[in-house]
């Protein structure tokens, strides 16, 4: 009557090796360790690399535990902390000669120490947050007025264009404040230009004026505009930092906005502020100059901007080559009209190169630079960390239009790769600063971790006394289902790679209890059978049968809530979500599913059962008259 068929109970087994094997990396901990990564675009992590690092540690006589390898990272286990801080000052000292002009980043981190075998089926423990594993915090402020004027800047670079395209002359367009202030020189040609601006410039709202014998069209941005370039800056920025951090292998960062100009990130296991403010800062843009031909053939002259006094409106720079070159400051290109880039090789010359599409406005501004300046020389800068590198310096030989341009020049295959993938990665729509930074230690997220397993285990603890005391055998059984459920929940966290937070540790308290109710409804619902005078075989049928019901709304309109919690909520609130629906879809298998197939194996074998181990059963025959 009370029996699983044979494929229940291999499923149930099943599962609970499952859970098992996926819950034991958690126990292993995490091991101090040393990562490395590129700084720079033009610098890769070979196998040349590793050997320095070898030879770096064998020097400062430090044998590491492993060295692990990946496309963005190595890093260096170790015995413990000292040797870790001891690791990371001889590595900076070889990999990084020169501080000012640093190659490689090198920062604290941690390593899962789980066996090879675990890590070959995917079985990694699960990442903790900010709060549990120590890392840095940061609050960024976007400057949203820089955001408005970097728009202003190339607004004004578009009207230009698009007047120059129907042949309108104007006395010159300039960005006065948050305006761009177009002059003509007569009212017949402001007219036909508002008309002309009016359509192809939504965004603009445009007023007609007369200063004298100016006559000014002053363009100010809508506040529909506006508030949409914000939003735009705050997700790009966003996307930006998303892309270099995760470039990095920094493990489950978190980059999430707060309010409208704010945002939040954090890094978990980064230890060393400096090197995470090394990670944010890490976005490159491409800006296209011309350059100062004249001056750049004039020895004296560049032997004057070599000891830092370039010529007034230029700035002095060095090709890859080696060969000074002074470069004029006016930008006539950046990278914000890129809208791809990808490595590729020239179909002259087979050299490597990136091959970047422009959008429309691009493709005009480009258009017109190259018909204009045919013999002269075109700089494309590539500026990383503030500090600008110029990639290429070709001479103009032609108009070039179609919006494909192509950067190539003593590359490598390697290097064109690398800067079309910063180049895809973007540059930050508006300028941040940091207005709040914080350090949490390794040790104080320890500390987290011991509270909230403390608090778990006694909680844990006194269900399990609770139960066992009061409904006996079947209570003993809804404990064992408690236990299966917390690592169930631990397996699908490790499985799913979610993030476990202080306020996730709350979550699994309350999942317990919330487990543990639906243990004390069948109970409660299988003792009331027996003293309706069902056989105890009937009992345990009827009352698993019967009490499903309840268990399941109760736990779906729980679910609604904690699904409206994670995604609605962030921070905190998400990391409670994540495992508080995790929690109630292993809670409703271990205790309806789990606890029945340890009763049937119990009682389901037996052809006659007298009485149930389950606690005093009341019956209103037994009453005291």
């Amino acid at each position: 009557m009370n029996r699983y068929p044979l494929w229940k109970n291999v499923l149930v087994a099943i599962v609970l090796m499952l859970g098992l094997l996926y819950t034991l990396p958690n126990f292993y901990g995490e091991a101090p360790a040393v990562q490395i990564s590129s700084v720079k675009a033009t610098i890769k992590l070979d196998t040349a690399l590793l050997a320095r690092i070898d030879d770096a540690l064998k020097a400062a006589g430090i044998t590491p535990d492993g060295l692990l390898s990946d496309p963005n990272s190595i890093r260096v286990r170790l015995k413990d902390g000292d040797t870790q801080l001891k690791a990371k000052d001889a590595l900076q000292k070889a990999l990084n000669p020169d501080v000012n002009d640093a190659s490689y980043s090198v920062a604290l981190n941690l390593l899962s120490s789980s066996p090879q075998w675990l890590t070959s089926i995917h079985a990694l423990p699960m990442y903790l947050g900010l709060d549990l594993r120590g890392g840095v915090h940061f609050l960024l402020q976007v400057d949203m007025k820089g955001a408005l004027t970097k728009r202003l800047d190339g607004t004004a670079a578009d009207l230009r264009t698009l007047l120059r395209d129907k042949d309108l002359r104007h006395s010159g367009i300039n960005r006065e404040g948050n305006n761009v202030v177009i002059k003509f020189r007569d009212a017949v040609t402001r007219d036909k230009a508002r008309d002309l601006l009016g359509d192809n410039q939504p965004d603009l709202s445009l007023v007609a004026t007369q200063d004298g014998a100016d006559f000014k069209l002053t363009g100010t941005l809508k506040p529909a505009a506006e508030k949409r370039i914000q939003e735009y800056a705050i997700k790009q920025n966003i996307t930006t930092l998303h892309n270099r951090i995760n470039e990095l292998g920094v493990s489950e960062p978190v980059i999430q906005q707060q309010g409208v100009d704010r945002i939040v990130v954090e890094l978990p296991g980064v230890q060393d502020t400096a090197k995470a403010k090394d990670i944010l800062g890490r976005t490159a843009s491409l800006e296209v100059r011309m350059v100062d031909d004249e001056n750049s053939s004039n020895a004296a002259v560049m032997e004057q901007a070599g000891r830092g006094q370039p010529p007034l409106g230029t700035d002095f720079y060095t090709e890859r080559g080696g060969r000074p070159l002074l470069v004029k400051k006016q930008v006539v290109l950046t990278g914000d009209r890129l809208t791809d880039a990808q490595a590729g090789f020239d179909n002259q010359t087979h050299e490597p190169a990136v091959h970047l599409t422009l959008d429309a406005a691009g493709a005009r501004i480009f258009k017109d630079i190259t018909r204009d300046n045919v013999g002269k020389r075109m700089a494309i800068l590539l500026i990383e960390k503030g500090k600008g590198e110029v990639v290429t310096a070709p001479v103009i030989r032609s108009e070039i239009g179609g919006g494909r341009v192509q950067i190539s020049g003593r590359m490598s295959t390697t290097e064109a790769s690398d800067t079309a993938l910063l180049l895809r990665a973007g540059s930050l729509a508006a300028p941040m600063d940091i207005i709040e930074e914080r350090t949490i230690g390794p040790s104080l997220g320890a500390e987290n971790i011991q509270k909230g397993f403390h608090s778990t285990i006694w909680g844990f603890t006194a269900i399990a006394v609770f139960m066992s005391f009061y409904y006996l055998l079947f209570g003993f059984v809804s404990v064992v289902a408690l236990a299966s459920n917390v690592l169930l929940l631990f397996a699908l966290l490790s499985l799913l790679q979610a993030t476990l937070t202080l306020p996730g540790i709350a979550a699994i308290a309350l999942t317990l209890g919330m487990a543990i109710d639906s243990n004390v409804l069948i109970n409660e619902r299988v003792r009331e059978e027996l003293r309706s005078g069902e056989t105890p075989q009937a009992a345990i049928r009827a009352g698993y049968e019967r009490a499903w019901a309840t268990i399941l709304d109760s736990n779906v309109t729980t679910m609604i809530a904690g699904i409206a919690l994670l995604i609605f909520g962030s921070g905190p609130i998400r990391g409670f979500a994540v495992v508080h629906v995790l929690g109630i879809l292993t809670s409703i298998f271990s205790s309806v599913v789990l606890s029945r197939g340890f009763i049937n194996l119990i009682y389901g074998s037996r052809r006659r059962v007298d009485k149930l181990s389950i606690g005093q059963v009341w019956k209103p025959g037994n009453a005291t008259k």
